[in-house]
């Protein structure tokens, strides 16, 4: 009699390592899941707003990510405006090195929540793709809209026609 061993998971395991798979086909945290709690998350370095019933922003980013750094410009100009509507941006820093991301921080002074994810307990529970990459949540905590990478004036613009969306929906629910 033969047993059955665990090949077909070996070999799935090692095809993802070797990339022959797409990332999709792994994905963690999609568009109409549920984001994981952010004060379950083991963040540390400031002090996490209420998001429950807000539209949330999280963005994953890292000190060393130059996309990162020409995205907080613009997440700054986001907050200014949506701010007072009742978006929370949380950005959440992978960095492990402390004082890395206390210099990113201290360079880029963004007027949003920034918090920092040393153990990497957040960023592998969602599976973040890549550097940086933004989860736009809805007020009900699902995942409306994801943002691999940051594009410029592109994922601005489009992040805003997003939250333009989302608060419609707030004001006006169907």
């Amino acid at each position: 009699m033969s047993r059955p061993t665990n090949q077909p998971i070996q070999c799935l395991a090692l095809a993802a390592l070797l990339g022959l798979f797409p990332a999709a086909a792994f994905a963690g945290v999609k568009v109409g899941d549920a984001f994981p709690a952010l004060d379950a998350a083991g963040l540390s370095g400031g002090e996490l707003p209420a998001t429950s019933g807000k539209i949330v922003l999280v963005d994953f980013c890292a000190s060393w990510c130059a996309p990162c750094k020409a995205s907080f410009p613009a997440y700054a100009k986001l907050y200014a405006d949506y701010a007072p509507k009742g978006l929370i941006i949380v950005a959440v820093s992978v960095d492990q090195d402390q004082a890395a991301y206390q210099a990113f921080v201290k360079k880029l002074k963004p007027p949003f929540v920034t918090l920092r994810d040393a153990k990497q307990q957040l960023v592998n529970e969602v599976n973040v793709p890549t550097m940086p990459t933004c989860y736009l949540l809805g007020t009900d905590g699902r995942v409306r809209f994801v943002h691999e990478g940051y594009h410029g004036e592109e994922s601005e613009q489009e992040i805003r026609k997003e939250i333009d969306t989302l608060l419609t929906e707030k004001t006006n629910p169907s």
